[in-house]
């Protein structure tokens, strides 16, 4: 199974920090093979999670100046290993983040200019080719005690039904933040309700529903189709993701998962807020409760 991972948008959002590192790199908690509490980049934890889920082709969509760095990141380094031979403790959790990049078919998409969440995912077209995917956004996280069951749930459901997309929602108090879906009761799948996805507007005034997208999904190859229709907006030009989700719904064929609490949690790091409250869950599952499978 192939995934997408975006880490291109440019965090104005945690500004000053993000003048210096990217917000999909802010760390959070984790736990080590051994059981210890440690800490990796929000990005490091969503390919984990995409690779418990089954993905082993992934495609980092990133920002032309973060190239090199997110390359270094997610590139096999030995001259650390052999430099810090004598500490092998300390290098233990490095070394199975290595055997997982080994594992993996890894490739990385430029997008020149931040012009949209929908835009960069755009530009992973070419290395996804015309298969079924699973997306998420860098920023932010799915926090499950089985790391990997929601995107499994969410790409499964994709496959077996030839759906165009199925979008991962949860309910939230103030619904004009987000991306607002609209939909109609339908079943049950993996312990958590089912929806036929009926409509969806970005940031809308006067919200039809308590239904807020999180930025993780499973798309068919024709997400690049509504793509390569859309126009920029605004100063920028930006070209929203949602926008191509209306032209599937139209079709009729996206679904929805709706989050519950006994399944996991989203949590964005895209503002000073969002990066707390993931912080701080995480660090409750890294030192009270046991370690996440996968």
């Amino acid at each position: 199974m192939r995934g997408v991972v975006t880490i291109a948008g440019e965090g104005t959002r945690m500004l000053p920090w993000t003048r210096g590192l990217r917000k999909e790199f802010l760390p959070l908690y984790d736990r080590a093979e051994n059981g210890e509490p440690v800490l990796k980049p929000v990005a490091h934890v969503v390919l984990e999670t995409m690779v418990a889920a089954g993905v082993d082709d992934v495609t980092l969509v990133v920002g032309a100046k973060d190239l090199a760095f997110v390359q270094n990141y997610f590139t096999i380094d030995r001259d650390l290993i052999q430099r810090h031979a004598r500490h092998a403790e300390r290098l233990a959790e490095t070394e199975r983040f290595y055997e997982t990049l080994r594992g993996l078919r890894l490739r990385f998409a430029v997008q020149p200019a931040p012009r949209g969440f929908g835009d960069a995912v755009a530009h992973a077209e070419a290395y996804v080719v015309d298969g079924p995917f699973v997306l998420q956004a860098g920023d932010g996280v799915l926090i499950e005690r089985s790391r990997g069951n929601l995107l499994r749930a969410m790409a499964g459901v994709l496959e077996r039904e030839h759906l165009d997309a199925v979008l991962l929602v949860r309910k939230v108090a103030d619904p004009r933040r987000y991306g607002v879906v609209e939909g109609r009761p339908d079943g049950r799948e993996a312990g958590l309700r089912r929806l036929v996805v009926t409509g969806m507007e970005e940031k809308p005034t006067k919200p039809r529903s308590q239904w807020a997208a999180t930025a993780a999904y499973a798309f068919s190859h024709r997400i690049f189709d509504a793509l390569r229709t859309l126009e920029g907006t605004g100063p920028t030009g930006e070209i929203e993701l949602t926008d191509a989700i209306r032209q599937l719904i139209a079709d009729g064929h996206v679904a929805a998962l709706v989050l519950a609490p006994s399944a996991g949690e989203w949590r964005s790091v895209g503002s000073p807020e969002g990066f707390q409250r993931a912080l701080e869950q995480t660090r409750k599952l890294a030192f009270g409760s046991p370690r996440p499978s996968g």
